[in-house]
Order: C-alpha cells, then sequence, then structure tokens
C-alpha cells in the first residue's frame, strides 16, 4: 500500500454534533496536484471543468501549503498532518497517533489512521487507478454506490483519497488529446538542472527524467500530467451529479485540495522534496452550503482543515493542535490565522514566509535564498545576496528559529562543516527507478 491515508474510499457519519443539522462533507484529496493546476485558478492550458465549477461557485484560499516532510515520500506526513491537525514534528515517524484527536476518531468515525472510518472501502491495489486511462473511475463507483446505499436520514463526512495524477500517469488518448504537447508551455521556472545542491537531488522522483532535464521531456511529462488531471476531473463531474440526484448538494460542502504539489520542471526539479511553491503549494477549494464566493490570500495549512470542518460542524476544536479554523475567514470576520508560514524537507531544506517575503535555509551546504513573492511569485530571482536584504534576512532567520522552538523542530540552520554547493548528476550507468509507486507516495 502506498500511504497511510489513502486509498480509495472512506466515509464516516457525524454522530453526538452541537447542532441539529451539521451539513455534510465531502473531501476530495488528489495526490500531487500542484497550487496551480486547475484551469479556474489562472492556469493557461488545463481542462479541468468540474473543478472549475467549484472554484468559482466556492472559496478559493490561494496560499494553502502541506508544512512539509520529514521522508521523501511527502504524502506521508501530508495525509497525517491533515488529519490530526498537528504538524509532524509532534508524533514519531511519518505517522501520527490514531487516538481520540485525529479526525476520524472525534467525528466518531472509521478510517484512516488506519481503518476507522464507518464506512471504508481501499483499492485492492493502487493500480487500478493507473489502468484503463481512467483516472479515479474506482473510487467515484465506490462512492456513487455508498451514496445510494447510505442511511439518508444521518449526516456524512466523507473523505476521497485519489492516487493522481501520481504518477504513473496512463490517462486515455481521448485526455491525452485535449492537449497538443509542442503547445504546452514551460513553467515560468523552468530550468534544465537545479543551480545547487539542495540536500535531495536524486531521489526517486528526481530520477524520473534524465539530466539536464530538456524542454521536450518536460512537455511530455507535463501532457501526461494534464491528461491525468482532466480525467480525474472528468469523473469528479460524475460524482458531483451523483451528490445532485442523492438530494445533497443544498446541504453539503464540498472541500477540494491535493496532499502536495510537483515540481515538473520547476527550477531544473521533477518531485515535491523542496520547499519551492511548486513542491509544497497546493489548490484549497470550500464550495457548497453556507460557502460564500470569493478568495484569500490568507497563509494556511492543510492541517488547518481539521478544526475548520470541526467548526462547520458544530464540533469543539481540540485545543492541543497546531491547526486553525479557516472558517472565520470565509465569513469574513478575520483576514487570516497566522502572520506566516513555516515549511520543511527533512534536515536538508527549512523556509519561512509571510505576506510577501519567503526566506529559504539550505543547512547543509551554508546557503540562504530570498525571494518577493509579490513581485516574483515564480522565484526566479534571488535577493539574498543584496546587502539591502540583510536586516529583513536576519529577521527572517529570527522568525525562522521561533517557528522551530514552537513546533519542536530539532533541526540546525548551520552546520559546523558544511557540504559544498555544487552537484554532479548520477551517471547513466546507475540504475534508475522501476515505474511505479512503491517508493514514494
Amino acid at each position: 500500500m502506498r500511504h497511510i491515508l489513502a486509498p480509495g474510499i472512506a466515509a464516516m457519519i457525524f454522530t453526538s454534533l452541537a447542532q441539529a443539522a451539521p451539513p455534510n462533507i465531502i473531501l476530495l484529496l488528489t495526490d500531487d496536484q500542484r497550487f496551480d493546476a486547475v484551469g479556474a485558478l489562472g492556469h493557461p492550458v488545463l481542462k479541468t471543468p468540474h473543478m472549475d465549477s467549484l472554484a468559482r461557485s466556492g472559496y478559493v484560499f490561494r496560499d494553502a501549503y502541506t508544512l512539509g516532510a520529514n521522508v521523501g515520500a511527502v504524502c506521508t506526513p501530508s495525509r497525517n498532518m491533515l488529519q490530526c491537525g498537528k504538524a509532524y514534528f509532534r508524533y514519531e515517524g511519518t505517522h501520527a497517533k490514531p487516538d481520540g484527536q485525529t479526525m476520524p476518531e472525534l467525528f466518531r468515525a472509521a478510517g484512516l489512521i488506519e481503518a476507522r472510518f464507518e464506512h471504508s472501502r481501499a483499492l485492492p491495489s493502487n493500480d487500478l487507478e493507473h489502468v484503463g486511462g481512467e483516472p479515479g473511475k474506482y473510487i467515484v463507483d465506490a462512492a456513487i454506490q455508498f451514496l445510494r446505499a447510505r442511511d439518508r436520514e444521518r449526516p456524512l463526512f466523507m473523505q476521497l483519497a485519489w492516487p493522481n495524477p501520481h504518477d504513473p500517469r496512463t490517462a486515455a488518448e481521448k485526455y491525452m488529446a485535449l492537449y497538443e504537447r509542442d503547445k504546452i508551455p514551460l513553467p515560468k521556472n523552468y530550468l534544465p538542472q537545479h543551480p545547487f545542491d539542495n540536500g535531495e537531488m536524486a531521489v526517486r522522483d528526481e530520477r524520473l527524467a534524465p539530466w539536464p532535464r530538456t524542454e521536450e521531456e518536460i512537455r511530455r511529462h507535463l501532457h501526461e500530467y494534464y491528461a491525468t488531471i482532466s480525467g480525474l476531473d472528468f469523473h469528479i463531474g460524475r460524482l458531483l451529479a451523483a451528490v445532485g440526484e442523492a438530494g445533497l448538494a443544498q446541504d453539503t460542502i464540498i472541500v477540494f485540495t491535493s496532499d502536495n504539489g510537483l515540481s515538473i520542471g520547476s527550477h531544473g526539479l521533477m518531485g515535491k522534496q523542496n520547499v519551492y511553491e511548486p513542491g509544497l503549494k497546493v489548490p484549497l477549494i470550500f464550495s457548497g452550503s453556507g460557502i460564500p464566493r470569493g478568495e484569500s490570500r490568507a497563509l494556511v495549512y492543510l492541517l488547518d482543515l481539521f478544526p475548520t470542518f470541526c467548526d462547520l460542524a458544530g464540533i469543539a476544536v481540540p485545543a492541543a493542535i497546531d491547526g486553525r479554523s479557516l472558517k472565520p475567514i470565509m465569513g469574513g470576520s478575520s483576514g487570516g490565522v497566522r502572520d506566516s508560514l513555516f515549511l520543511s524537507y527533512r534536515d536538508v531544506q527549512r523556509a519561512v514566509r509571510d505576506d510577501r517575503w519567503k526566506l529559504i535555509r539550505y543547512p547543509q551546504i551554508d546557503r540562504t535564498q530570498l525571494f518577493d513573492l509579490q513581485s516574483d511569485p515564480d522565484e526566479l530571482r534571488d535577493l539574498s545576496g543584496d546587502p539591502a536584504n540583510s536586516e529583513r534576512i536576519a529577521r527572517m532567520m529570527g522568525a525562522l528559529r521561533g517557528w522551530q522552538k514552537r513546533l519542536g523542530d530539532p533541526c540546525p540552520l548551520e552546520v559546523a562543516a558544511p557540504k559544498p554547493a555544487a552537484w554532479t548528476p548520477p551517471g547513466p550507468e546507475e540504475p534508475k527507478p522501476k515505474k511505479g509507486r512503491k517508493s514514494t507516495p
């Protein structure tokens, strides 16, 4: 099995709620879908009409992130943080403890961490969602079956966790035909190779394309990625139609997001093992019952979903969590829940960002980057070498240390003997990873 919180459909039933008629909540969680990989969120070529309908009818958080990971399989701690509302530093290893403070337990449910949803269905093999060219079909089939058979007197929480658009990507020709490969634009921050060693240059995801990354190779990956997302979007449309047919549309909140992003050529990288925007930033959309139309640039985490769902359902939010309810932002009573965000990857990358600036620290090579996300959202111009920014860098380094102290992050920001920043790609004689999903969600 890929990741502990994933495969298949998981549904749970609210009980003992504080309000008489809590909303139904359906969480749609994709795998490796970067923040800009939705047409309505500004993508120039992606065709996602059903994801677009959620964005246009609902509330969009433009700056949503997973906090990071302590393993190359970023999906695993990301999904665990979502379920427990806590930063991964709070628990040992990659899996949160399945106690009463997790979302499934608190909502009196079943599933995932490990099988605690009242109704839980996992695919016999994650490969099912990668055959036949219909990404998402089997999970949506199971979800529709559940909606038709469920107890209609009881409000529900349903989580659908797809293994798409993670590789391997095998979208049917009808989805591939939606895009002309030669006309697919490259990311604005495309590079043939990352300019220095970020501490995770040859992990499995990075070996999916040879070095240097050619424009042709990146367009091939993007073509398959976009086609897979369009195929998944088609089946999400089937699900939304089934929600309407079941009479749930008026009292159901649908939340669409992903566990992490993906580089696919951005900064010369392929995976999500980095703290750049494409690596850890995700789409986050709320739509449906009681959700206003709008958007926010508030700085939010996926782990904020747990307390937000509690708030929406009238359940007391646990005190001992790091997440914060986003309901006040959507309701207009608050502009945000935090002034900055902390991002991390293993012991090799740390970052902090506020509403404008982002500082990235690579302790193992004694390197710092500074980006003005307001004028440079693609992180193309590193401003750390400008003496005019020395005070800002010092202040943001202080903020980074403050975050580490609050979360219990022991990673040093300086090391006694930094490694060289230069990096040479492995030679062609070194074995490439087998095409599959076992090594990283």
